[in-house]
């Protein structure tokens, strides 16, 4: 797999003559290869520079780029110089959201051509997943949600937050899971009210909640999804807050569509907690989108006015915290569609108790 055609015919949009990718996630998407490198696309031909510890591999995996290994005497600044003389190259786009400043220092004083910033030809592509990428994504949701199934048999007093985390990864990993596509979070008790609260050695008890969020990588492709559950009985209050979180989530998912502003997407999950008296304990967004990072673009959030693409994988996870007491949160990944959406989220959202 890679996207190299696609970056090509978007040169033109950005007023550039080539492209050069070398961030991690960049290099994943132009190639579909796992290394350390530079990427330069133009139009009339792609290359693929990388060092020796990667130039097997590359020629095994890497289709459509010319592929070359540096050396001593010819290192990435003058092989991309070699593509610009040979293509007469003025201005090469780059990946302006990833270099640093000391990179992009380095990389203006050694070349001759005009470094332009293009982050948004590869952002705007990777929002939209084509066909494969969503199949890698399903396969990644499928393993997360047998995880879950699996963890809800191991939870029980007395084990830890740590223990539950460590048992996630354990099981996804078990599952032909790549790696994690983050660490895990779990937080029980008075720790639920922290959305990004790290597991720690409390140990799990009766009536509370505990809330986990987690997810894994297949094909490099992330899933993403958060499930609270109750350990034993839960209180009114909390069935009171849960069933809200699941409102509202309902509701976000509802208008999720391609073609409607991330904030009307957000705004419909964050209204049925506002009306619910919640308003003060959702402080985050709705969603963001999902792919070969956790984090990607478009946001499903109240600043984004966009509309949002055709093809776009977007979380669903609103959430409420109440310090001191307990938190909860509900997530599923969503693939928009121009009439609505398909949840790729298999593990069932009704409260459970164990």
């Amino acid at each position: 797999m890679n996207h190299l055609k696609q970056i090509a015919a978007g040169l033109d949009a950005y007023g550039i003559d080539a492209m050069l990718v070398n961030s991690e996630p960049g290099e994943f998407y132009a190639i579909g290869f796992h290394g350390e490198g530079n990427v330069v696309v133009t139009r009339e031909g792609c290359y693929y520079f990388t060092d020796s510890r990667y130039i097997e591999a590359a020629n095994d995996l890497v289709t459509g780029a010319q592929i070359t290994m540096t050396d001593r005497g010819r290192n990435y600044k003058a092989m991309v110089q070699e593509v610009i003389d040979r293509h007469s190259i003025k201005a090469l786009g780059f990946e302006d959201a990833y270099l640093s400043v000391a990179d992009y220092n380095g990389w203006k004083e050694g070349l001759t051509a005009q470094l332009v910033p293009a982050q948004d030809l590869l952002t705007g592509l990777r929002a939209s997943k084509d066909e494969e990428e969503l199949a890698r994504m399903r396969k990644a949701q499928d393993i997360t949600d047998a995880a879950f199934t699996a963890i809800c048999r191991f939870i029980k007093p007395g084990v830890t937050e740590q223990e539950i985390a460590a048992r996630l990864q354990y099981e996804m990993l078990c599952r032909g899971a790549e790696k994690m596509s983050f660490d895990p979070i779990v937080a029980s008790g008075p720790n639920g009210s922290k959305p990004h609260a790290i597991p720690s050695d409390k140990k799990v008890a009766l009536g509370e909640f505990i809330t986990m969020d987690f997810g894994c990588k297949f094909g490099g492709y992330c899933s993403d999804m958060t499930r609270t559950v109750a350990l034993g009985e839960p209180t009114e209050e909390m069935r009171k807050v849960y069933d809200v979180v699941l409102q509202a989530q309902l509701a976000g998912i509802a208008a999720a569509k391609a073609g409607v502003p991330g904030r009307d997407i957000h705004n419909a999950a964050a209204k049925v907690i506002e009306e619910a008296g919640y308003g003060d304990y959702f402080g985050h967004g709705f969603g963001h989108s999902v792919g070969i990072e956790i984090h990607e673009s478009p946001n499903a959030n109240h600043s984004n006015e966009k509309p949002m693409p055709e093809g776009a994988a977007v979380s669903a996870e609103p959430g409420i915290y109440l310090p001191g007491k307990f938190g909860v949160r509900i997530e599923d990944v969503l693939i928009l569609r121009a009439g609505g959406n398909e949840d790729i989220t298999r593990s069932p959202k009704e409260l459970i108790i164990l």
